[in-house]
């Protein structure tokens, strides 16, 4: 499988246009274009190369390729090996002709000797002594002075010792809460961000945090705020027999509000035109204006799922379910419209959930395949899944099963802890922000 950077290159080339006319349209410097399409740098965000593909008129497939990619790259840029730690220096000692890192730190403080008064006067701290060197002789010490630095030894002797006991005593509570929390995070690329994973092991009923089944999700550890609004998820499984089988080998990151229209897309939103803020200008920027609004999406929510394995043991994605949480009839809100420019009207691959069905499930729809897949660390798999509702209120979320070997269980796809929410928009006053407008327009037809 080739680089990034190589299907960036190809791209560019066959688009024919230069890095100086391709960075004006991307809003990013000629160098900054040029380091990416050499391999010189990795976006941190997927943004910029999903842009750029879609500049260079990238199809469907390639879109996929390009996203498939950048996460290997991505993931590639946190193996760097580490730096030293910090506060360590080089430090030469006399007779040494090797250098040894040495810390400024000294975790256990050693007592200084005592001094026998029959063996002459102690030598002076950082004098040098040794066969071949000659030493001036320091004064004798008081007989006060020298029970004050005895007494001060053994003081120091005792703290240490009663510092050293309680960090036994500690530290059996302390690494037994690292084990029970340790396998929740998962650190990652960056690109990405990890939370605790959402799965739970099949048979039990119960999931990681031993919830049962139904029973609300904990949010996620805040390592870093996702900037482009992508949750990640991680799925459990156990061996036969209830025994945990190691780490995590799924893994999951979830994009809920891409636009697959590039004409526009819609949300409910609970506030008048003039209590609005100008709409996203992208979808990257889309799930922090969702929040800060409390909008929802209006009637169809596109969601981008990319999962991945952990490790290099293959792993079986058998199928995905749709999991309704509840429903209720459609907001009774304003319907906004977020105009993003017109583009070609391209059909991706994807799966149709139908919201307002009794029992709803993802359906391949535009050629794309159906389950089973198979997933790995270097191969991963990007899912795009279409939910549609016209009637009802929805919250609802995925779940994806998969086996590796004698492991299997079920990993959680929502939006950061909560479920996804599509609402029905039918009859609702609707409002555009054409381009070039200078604020929100009410539109000819509503719903």
């Amino acid at each position: 499988m080739g680089s990034l950077a190589e299907l960036l290159g190809e791209l560019k080339e066959r688009s024919g246009l230069s890095y100086g006319v391709l960075a004006k349209r991307l809003h990013m410097s000629t160098s900054t274009l040029h380091r990416y399409c050499n391999g010189d740098a990795v976006p941190t965000e997927f943004a910029p190369v999903q842009r750029l593909a879609r500049l260079c008129r990238a199809t469907p497939e390639e879109l996929v390729e390009v996203h498939r990619r950048w996460i290997l790259a991505d993931a590639d840029r946190g193996r760097k090996p580490g730096r030293a730690a910090p506060g360590a220096s080089t430090a030469r000692t006399p007779g040494n002709h090797g250098a040894r890192p040495t810390s400024s730190a000294t975790p256990n403080p050693t007592p200084p000797p005592e001094h026998d008064p029959e063996s002459g006067p102690p030598s002076e701290p950082g004098t040098p002594s040794g066969p071949g060197r000659v030493t001036a002789a320091a004064p004798p010490l008081s007989l006060s002075r020298r029970r004050r630095t005895l007494a001060l030894a053994a003081a120091v002797a005792a703290v240490v010792g009663i510092g050293s006991a309680a960090l036994v005593l500690h530290g059996g509570a302390g690494d037994g809460q690292r084990r029970d929390t340790g396998q929740a995070a998962v650190s990652s690329d960056a690109s990405v961000l990890r939370s605790p994973g959402t799965g739970h092991e099949k048979g039990d009923g119960k999931d990681e945090a031993g919830q049962k089944k139904g029973a609300p999700s904990a949010p996620p550890t805040q390592e870093e705020a996702p900037s482009s609004g992508a949750s990640r998820n991680s799925g459990t499984g156990t061996a036969p027999g209830g025994v945990r089988g190691g780490p995590d080998l799924v893994t999951t990151r979830t994009k809920p509000y891409v636009y697959e229209d590039p004409c526009a897309k819609d949300f409910l939103v609970n506030r008048a035109p003039g209590d609005m803020p100008q709409p996203p200008a992208a979808d990257q920027d889309a799930p922090g204006w969702v929040g800060d609004l409390g909008a929802v999406s209006s009637r169809d929510q596109f969601v981008e799922v990319t999962v991945q394995g952990v490790g290099k043991q293959p792993v079986v994605l058998e199928r995905m379910n749709v999991r309704v949480q509840s429903t209720g009839a459609p907001l009774a809100w304003n319907n906004y419209q977020m105009h993003t420019g017109c583009g070609g009207d391209v059909s991706t691959r994807s799966f149709a959930v139908d919201l307002d069905d009794q029992a709803p499930r993802a359906v391949p729809e535009h050629g794309q395949r159906d389950f089973p897949y198979k997933i790995s660390e270097n191969d991963p798999e990007v899912f795009y899944i279409s939910a549609n509702a016209d009637a009802h209120d929805v919250r609802w979320y995925l779940e994806l099963e998969w086996s590796s070997g004698e492991r299997h269980g079920v990993t959680r796809v929502d939006d950061q802890s909560k479920p996804f929410r599509t609402s029905g928009r039918a009859g609702r006053p609707t409002y555009g922000w054409p381009p070039g407008a200078t604020g929100w327009e009410r539109q000819l037809q509503d719903g």
